[in-house]
């Protein structure tokens, strides 16, 4: 590559620098969305666990027992319907919502990368105005350099002692 393309590519990319989206919100969600989203949140919090093995407990508790006719014998095939049933039903909901969840994260990523962007080409802007001004500095002083080096040689010219 040519450090002359990656300069135009850069200039270019200065000039035409804008952010997809100035405020980070989220998009707006339909019924479905929020829907999965309070799902995953509900089946993926503590609450939902301790209170699911609750009542897997006492549903095993009471078929064994048996304080109640058995509506359930013991390999539980009614329970490992109900678990299978609702493991059919959450997993495609959770799914839904880490897919969305993946479309915000890619958003939130697009709009580091912008600012990154952004901040890159205003330092690059700053480290070349430093460029020009030490630049200046130089030739200032190299400026004042000669101009002393010529008085110093008329001096010399004209008989007087340099000073110490």
């Amino acid at each position: 590559m040519s450090t002359t393309s990656d300069a135009d590519n850069r200039e270019e990319e200065a000039t035409s620098f804008t952010l997809i989206d100035k405020t980070p919100h989220l998009p707006h969600r339909n019924f479905g969305e929020y829907f999965s989203d309070q799902i995953a949140a509900i089946v993926g919090s503590w609450r939902f666990i301790i209170i699911q093995s609750g009542l897997l407990l006492l549903w095993i508790v009471l078929n064994l027992i048996a304080w109640i006719q058995h509506w359930d014998p013991y390999p539980f095939i009614l329970l490992n319907l109900v678990l299978s049933f609702q493991a059919a039903f959450t997993a495609p909901i959770i799914m839904m919502a880490q897919n969305r969840q993946s479309v915000i994260d890619r958003h939130k990523a697009q709009l580091d990368y912008d600012i990154n962007l952004k901040a890159e080409l205003d330092i690059e802007a700053l480290h070349e105005k430093i460029d020009l001004l030490r630049q200046q500095d130089i030739a200032r002083l190299i400026g004042l350099l000669e101009v002393l080096t010529k008085e110093r040689i008329e001096r010399e010219k004209a008989g007087v002692k340099p000073e110490p």
